[in-house]
């Protein structure tokens, strides 16, 4: 790992439009500049769900500027070398990503998909909240890890085990 001023993390899902979503702004805002996070999708929507956008506004965050994009965006020769790729969803896990440059040090951290919850609109804006607090303890927990002193294959294990959380 190296040291950075600033670390780079990218989220993918295979929609890229609510849990992804909901991580980068989470990280973003959380990591007080240390961190810079983006997201992408395999599969993008073409649109973020206006319920990933709502919950980051109802914790205060920023809820501007989010899109739903390629993970191809991020392996032109101008886009930012990772420190850090999560997958949040299980079909992005499997599936098989491209070639990160910079060997970021990588870990799934599932989250149900609030985007299929079925049912009153109360109990979909309840299921984008769940998966941004499951996000926002995840990001806390990483933000806490002395990253400068763990060797990679430690921070592999600590990603890991954070996203059993």
């Amino acid at each position: 790992m190296t040291i950075n001023t600033t670390y780079n993390a990218l989220f993918i899902c295979t929609g890229n439009s609510a849990r992804s979503i909901l991580a980068e702004g989470i990280l973003n805002e959380l990591g007080q500049g240390r961190f810079r996070a983006y997201s992408a999708g395999s599969h993008p929507k073409g649109e973020v769900h206006p319920l990933a956008l709502a919950t980051l506004e109802r914790l205060h965050m920023q809820a501007t500027g989010y899109r739903s994009k390629s993970w191809d965006e991020f392996v032109a020769p101008d886009a930012p070398v990772f420190d850090f790729i999560f997958t949040v969803c299980d079909n992005a896990a499997g599936e098989a990503c491209p070639l990160w440059p910079g060997k970021p040090v990588s870990a799934h951290w599932g989250v149900p998909d609030p985007a299929a919850v079925e049912g009153t609109e109360e109990q979909q804006r309840k299921a984008f909240f769940e998966a941004a607090m499951t996000l926002r303890r995840r990001i806390e927990l990483f933000l806490s890890l002395p990253l400068q002193r763990l060797d990679a294959m430690s921070l592999q294990r600590e990603l890991r085990d954070i996203g059993k959380q």
